[in-house]
């Protein structure tokens, strides 16, 4: 992973490959933000002016180059667009800086270090521009034949930037350690959830993913318990193992438990870990398949916040849950209009068996019930129709109690993650009626993704405070990369479950 520093240097001192500085749009062109006055001195003050002439506005993401003066050790200058200029009793905020940071780090890739000469007005505006310089240094080459780094001939894609230093930032400062531990913390989850979304599903049956969980469990001081398929039938787990019937690699059921000595408060944790999905006996369109690797990115949100949680050593309790399966076509497989016996006892008509995330987090949600956990969140790619209705940066939040959805929301939108929060209409209920079992798996075509929503509700356990993530618009990226974000997997929701999990060990929750 790319290394991180923080550093009172002077920016026009420090060796680097290039000192980045923000630059946003005012009212008479270009203005410089806080953090590049020894840039602009280094150019006689005319650092805007130049800036201007070479076609820089400041709109947010835009980037200019240019060769530093002798007086500056690093050869080269790049300004960022920050977007338009805060008033003047106002800053920059963490998100700006965030992306700036990330879209800075992108085009530094291949470089050895960069200086972040960024706004830094506090510990929280640092963390923000070293979460995203961390985000935006990302790179998938695991599979590149020219070698990691994309030093192959034929190889176009550069290392990552390998270290980053931000500058303004106190490294002795208490409040500023403290945000460093966090932004590699919360990067660095981020990212694996990103390295686990974008490895091929011939790497990542569901017996792979157990495996790396427990490997990495054991090396973050998380218990890991892994139910293979003997042990789901003897549980009774019908919609994880029905799920699972029509592939050669049988499911899983991982528990990841964290605990603190001193936690006062409890969370569960539950993803969706469909490791492929081609829609079973409903087989998906073609046009559907090809990016269908991605439907495990809950499962692995989930595994890395509990890790993250466990790095920082919040005083909290969590637990994490990942319903792993692969949703294959077979004879063996599971047929529209069967009826599954899930793990709570209830039984669901099958109607479309491309409805299949919802199964497969109703056995692990009364799973994690049974634990009386005081939150239990869960993440899921789970319906088209959320896409539909929010695009595709945005995630839906559902929940049973109003308050902890409006919380969810907040939280995600403190850590940079956009998230819009959704009714779950009681009316709908009555469309997943089945004449043969307790409840269908689908319902009304229309607010598809409130269906869904509705039906995990059925498996919470009363007097549980439950919410539920749809993150299927954001959790794979299939257009080009902005920000901090990459092309392919994003590793949405983790900053979101993280940030929740401080909120409980800081007593927020009661």
């Amino acid at each position: 992973m790319t290394g991180l520093t923080f550093s009172t240097s002077s920016a026009a001192s420090l060796r680097a490959d290039a000192v980045v500085v923000g630059v946003a749009k005012g009212s008479k062109g270009p203005v410089l933000a806080p953090g590049a006055a020894e840039m602009d001195e280094a150019f006689d003050g005319k650092l805007a002016e130049i800036l201007q002439t070479l076609g820089a506005t400041g709109g947010e993401g835009e980037v200019t180059k240019l060769p530093s003066p002798a007086a500056v050790k690093s050869p080269v200058v790049l300004a960022v667009g920050l977007g338009d200029a805060p008033p003047e009793d106002g800053g920059y905020s963490t998100e700006t800086l965030r992306r700036a940071a990330g879209v800075a780090a992108r085009t530094l890739s291949g470089c050895r270090k960069g200086a972040f000469a960024l706004p830094v007005a506090d510990a929280a505006s640092a963390e923000a521009v070293a979460q995203g310089a961390l985000l935006g240094a990302y790179a998938f080459t695991a599979y590149r034949t020219g070698g990691n780094g994309g030093k192959g001939k034929n190889d176009a894609v550069k290392a990552p930037l390998a270290e980053v230093a931000v500058l303004g930032a106190k490294p002795r400062d208490r409040e500023f350690k403290a945000a460093q531990e966090r932004a590699l913390a919360v990067a660095d989850a981020v990212n694996r959830t990103r390295d686990l979304v974008n490895t091929p599903p011939n790497d990542l049956t569901p017996k792979d993913f157990a495996a790396r969980a427990v490997a990495d469990g054991k090396e973050f001081g998380v218990k890991v318990e892994v139910l293979d398929e003997r042990a789901l039938a003897k549980g009774g787990y019908g919609g994880i193992l029905g799920v699972g019937a029509g592939s050669s690699n049988p499911p899983r059921l991982v528990r990841l438990a964290y605990t603190h000595p001193k936690a006062k408060s409890s969370l569960a944790y539950v993803g969706k870990g469909i490791t492929y999905d081609s829609g079973g006996i409903s087989l998906k369109p073609a046009g559907h398949n090809e990016t269908m690797k991605c439907d495990m990115a809950g499962a692995a949100a989930v595994f890395n916040a509990v890790l993250a949680v466990a790095k920082l050593g919040l005083e909290v309790n969590v637990t994490g849950w990942l319903a792993l399966a692969e949703n294959m076509p077979s004879g063996s497989a599971t047929r529209p209009g069967d009826v599954l016996r899930m793990y709570s006892g209830k039984t669901v008509e099958v109607l479309n068996t491309d409805a299949e995330g919802r199964l497969v987090l109703a056995d692990a949600l009364a799973r994690a019930c049974e634990e009386q956990p005081d939150r239990v969140v869960d993440v899921a790619t789970l319906t088209g129709a959320m896409v539909l209705a929010l695009g595709n940066r945005t995630f839906g939040v559902m929940s049973n109690e109003d308050g902890f959805r409006e919380l969810l929301h907040t939280l995600a939108g403190d850590s940079g993650e956009q998230s819009w929060p959704m009714p779950m209409p009681p009316e709908l209920r009555k469309g997943m009626d089945s004449p043969v079992a307790d409840i269908a798996n689908m319902g009304e075509r229309m607010g598809g993704g409130l269906v869904a929503g509705l039906f995990l509700k059925e498996f919470v356990a009363a007097g549980t405070t439950w919410a539920h993530l749809d993150i299927a618009g954001p959790a794979f990226n299939e257009s080009g990369p902005f920000g901090y974000t990459p092309k392919g997997g994003t590793g949405t929701a983790v900053r979101t479950l993280v940030a929740l999990a401080e909120q409980a060990a800081s007593g927020g929750l009661a």
